[in-house]
């Protein structure tokens, strides 16, 4: 099993917190730093000193950092033009020298639309933009040098478009598709993605999940396979009990319930949930660190985990 860190900076970061993270994240070994894209905190957290973009953040860090895969998970498409988004990716991921996993989703939190003067349509009508515009974007990264993109959409229409600039990764950077959703996720996953996630799903519900997708991708005669299988756990782990409490107390969460709903304990405790993921075909995980002021708890995770998880 391959990990990544995945942070939420909505909750309360600057852009140097974030770049402590990924480059402990880095030098401990993981794969990927992942951040969520949201613009409003969630829970019982001041948010000071407030959002910070997720694709400028990722523009920043990609030249702050030299080797680790930098990506969202995932971007609301409610923030976004297909348009501008596709150029702003392939510009991050021709600075970053080919590391950005392009993850987009739907949009899900109302609240945060209505703060910043976001238009927050019906889920359908999401869907409908999310699935127009990975056909779009993927269609102006696909595009031939030298010639011409165009693409009557029912939200976006694209005449002669230059479709420039090209990603550094071709024909493009790895989509990450993810959700629960039984009939359209799948579909979209099917077609458009290379990482498809499941996030804080317990792990009897992930199996099942992940057949739909086959099953999708079987409808469209693509291979499983080339989807890699991914899951998402909060993480909290310590070299002991008091350890494990306080970093649990730190994001106001009891360590009991995130033994149930993460992936908490000592080593051992953590190892031995990631296995049962990996039993049922999860192939990566993204921890989710959610106290960005402890780095310490990135590197602990990076050297008592890679390892063994590689080994899942």
């Amino acid at each position: 099993m391959e990990l990544r860190i995945f942070t939420e900076p909505q909750q309360g970061a600057s852009y140097q917190d974030i770049l402590a993270v990924a480059r402990t994240a880095e030098e401990s070994g993981f794969d990927g730093f992942f951040r969520s894209d949201h613009y409003v905190k969630m829970g019982d957290v001041s948010g000071l000193p407030g959002p910070t973009h997720a694709w400028v953040t990722l523009a920043a860090l990609a030249r702050d950092t030299s080797t680790i895969r930098l990506g969202t998970l995932v971007s609301p498409i409610t923030f976004y033009q297909p348009g501008p988004l596709a150029i702003m990716v392939a510009q991050v991921d021709a600075m970053s020298g080919g590391r950005v996993d392009f993850g987009l989703g739907t949009g899900w939190y109302a609240e945060e639309h209505a703060a910043y003067g976001l238009n927050f349509p019906a889920l359908g009508e999401r869907f409908d933009r999310f699935e127009e515009a990975l056909e779009q974007i993927q269609g102006i990264w696909t595009t031939p040098e030298g010639a011409t993109y165009s693409h009557e959409g029912r939200f976006h229409t694209f005449v002669d478009s230059p479709a420039l600039p090209k990603p550094a990764q071709r024909p493009c950077p790895p989509i990450v598709i993810g959700g629960r959703g039984r009939k359209r996720t799948p579909r979209i996953a099917a077609q458009y993605a290379s990482d498809f996630n499941v996030p804080f799903a317990a792990v009897d519900e992930v199996r099942p999940i992940f057949e739909r997708v086959d099953q999708a991708c079987a409808a469209i005669d693509r291979n499983p396979a080339e989807l890699v299988k991914s899951a998402t756990l909060i993480l909290c782990l310590g070299a002991n009990e008091t350890e494990v409490d306080r970093r649990a107390k730190r994001i106001g969460r009891e360590a009991d319930e995130l033994r149930s709903n993460g992936a908490a304990g000592n080593v051992d405790e953590v190892l031995a949930k990631l296995a049962t993921y990996a039993e049922v075909g999860v192939q990566r995980m993204y921890l989710q660190v959610l106290d960005l002021n402890d780095v310490d708890h990135v590197a602990m995770a990076g050297h008592d985990l890679i390892a063994a998880a590689s080994e899942l």
